[in-house]
This record gives structure tokens, sequence and C-alpha cells, in this order.
């Protein structure tokens, strides 16, 4: 006996992470039948750029696609493309070419988090090294320019623009606040640079290259932005959880690793301040950077995880959801709104 073929949409649906009722009705299923006929396109494209004559490179360089994803970058690209001619060529390759950014950025994060597993795998660097994964996510940026390169000035702009933002979100992560900068700000912005940027250039790459009416392109880049900073918040949350199996990464890495989250900004502020555990971070945090055991600081971030400070961080997120949400009212009514709103929505589920 055959499965029954799933309905336009269900699949679309999953990766955004809401039931398939928003593609209901004739014009709902047919959106979504466009959108996963592109999806499909732009895996098995992704696929063909990862081929490399090289044995090592062409391991290295396919390791974490294969590991994974929901390719969400890939998703909003070519759903805001239906607000235009939908799902064509250059869409298509700007969705890769974005998605390649991502891919590459994941090696270097790694690397400089010193994480130890990412999408349930060992990280690139546990397995061939820091040079190795360093240069693969280099080469992994050179494939994603050359995609951008077929379409002129405007892409290249999208594509330098957006990776500058990546860089210096990156670099400010790691120096640090400055004196006089407001920590929580300045947080913010890093957030905004590192993941807000490049999921920006998604939703808005969709709307350029589908040829869709230019007043749509600043709400979807404000959308993009504040659903990337909210995704990234709910992530500080989700970096605390005590099941591996579902984040893919051990509990508390970035901690681990002195990366400050939101959850520990928030014990030196205000009504979230507990500077008894504040302290107690910051103690395991230098005792595990001269070579103690990362366990050290097990019962600090099972205290962290269930803090007042986590709670507010998960009510930001819905902030900035909301706002990413209201960002898009100059957008018509219709399934690719209801899209966008349900996928900002929903993504407070990731951390319950």
């Amino acid at each position: 006996m055959t499965s029954s073929p799933a309905a336009p949409g269900t699949r679309l649906a999953s990766r955004l992470g809401f039931s398939d009722r928003v593609f209901l009705g004739t014009a709902g299923r047919r959106v979504a039948r466009a959108i996963e006929e592109g999806l499909d396109l732009v895996e098995a494209g992704l696929a063909d750029e990862l081929k490399f004559a090289d044995p090592v490179v062409d391991a290295a360089a396919r390791y974490l696609y294969e590991a994974g994803g929901k390719r969400i970058r890939p998703v909003l690209t070519v759903l805001t493309a239906q607000l235009g001619e939908g799902t064509t060529p250059a869409v298509i390759d700007i969705a890769k070419a974005l998605e390649l950014t991502h891919l590459g950025s994941l090696y270097h994060d790694d690397v400089m988090d010193g994480a130890d597993k990412r999408r349930g795998v060992p990280a690139a660097h546990e397995v061939w090294g820091n040079n190795v994964a360093i240069l693969t996510g280099d080469i992994l940026f050179s494939r994603a320019s050359q995609l951008m390169s077929r379409y002129g000035d405007r892409a290249m702009r999208l594509q330098a623009d957006t990776f500058e933002r990546l860089v210096m979100g990156q670099l400010h992560e790691t120096i640090g606040a400055q004196p006089g900068d407001d920590p929580i700000e300045f947080y913010l912005q890093v957030l905004a640079d590192k993941t807000g940027s490049l999921i920006a250039a998604a939703t808005q790459g969709g709307v350029i290259f589908s040829k869709a009416p230019s007043e749509y392109e600043e709400p979807l880049r404000v959308y993009g932005e504040k659903v990337g900073v909210a995704f990234q918040l709910l992530d500080d949350v989700i970096d605390l959880s005590s099941d591996p199996d579902r984040t893919g990464k051990v509990p508390g890495t970035d901690l681990r690793a002195g990366v400050p989250t939101m959850p520990s900004l928030l014990l030196t502020q205000g009504e979230t301040a507990d500077a008894a555990l504040a302290a107690r971070i910051d103690d395991g945090v230098a005792r595990i950077a001269d070579g103690a055991d990362p366990a050290v600081l097990d019962g600090a971030l099972a205290e962290l995880r269930d803090h007042r400070a986590t709670q507010a961080t998960l009510e930001l997120a819905r902030t900035w959801t909301a706002d990413a949400i209201a960002a898009l009212a100059p957008l018509p009514k219709g399934t690719v709104r209801e899209a966008l709103t349900r996928f900002a929505e929903n993504l407070a589920d990731r951390s319950s």
C-alpha cells in the first residue's frame, strides 16, 4: 500500500512551523505548490553547488548541508517572491546564494565559539581542524558571490552589504561592549547584524528578483531583521535547554565558551538583576578558559534556565515578533502575508 502524496502546503507549513490551513483554497494551494516546487529546485541546486573536485573540500563543504536544516532563508525568499513574478531562475539563484552564505557563516561561528556540535553532529572544526573549517566557510562565501554576480550590481550590493553586517556583528560580539555602550542595546545590534541581516536579505531578495512592487521591499527588510532578532533571542533560551537531542548542541554552549547571551546580560539589569548568579557564571567561564571541565557551569546554568532573566528574554523575543508582524501592514492581504505572519507567531514554539 502506497501513501498518498502530501497536500500542497503541508511540507511547507511544516518547515515554517504552523498548520497547513494557511494554504487552503485554490489560491493558497497554488501558492504552496509554486513554493514547494521552487524549494525542490533550490535543494537540487545547492547539492550541485557543493560539489568539488578536491575530495577534502567536497566532504567538508557538504558536511553541514547534509546534516540537515530547515532552509528557512530559501523558504522566505521563495515565499516573498510570490508577491511578484514568482519562482524565477533569479529567485532560485538568490535563495541558493543566501543559504550558502548562511552555511559558510556556521563554519566560522563554530570555530570562534569553540562549539562542539552543530545540527546534532560534531562541528566541522572538530572533524577537520580550525584551518580547514575556516577555509571551507570561505569557499562557500565564494560560491555565493559567484551566484550573485549573475544578476548585476543590485545582487552584488545585497550580498556585500549583508556580508559586511555579518562580519561586523561577529566582530562586535568578539570584542564586546565598550565603555559607554548600553550592553542590552549593543547585544541587540549584534543580533540584528549577525542573524537579522541575512534573514532580511532573504525576504528582500524574493521581492527584488521577482520584480514585485518596490514598496514591499522596505517592509520585508524590517520584517526579516526583526524576525531574525526574535529568532536569536529564542536561541538564547534554547541554548539553556537540558535536552541536547532537541537542540543539537551541548546545553549552555555559548555561555561555556564565554559568549554572552541575553539571559546572562539581564542578570546585571534592573528587575532581573542577580549579582550572585552572575558572579558564579563569570567564575565558571573563567575556570573553563583556564582548562577546567565545562561541567563546572552545570549548576549555574540550570539555575539560569529557570530564572526570571530567561523569562524576560522570552518576553523580549515576543515583542520583536509582534513588531515584525506589524511591519507587514503594507503588504496585500492573502496567502503570502498570512504565511509570514504565522511563521513569526510560531517562533516562540521553538522555546516551549
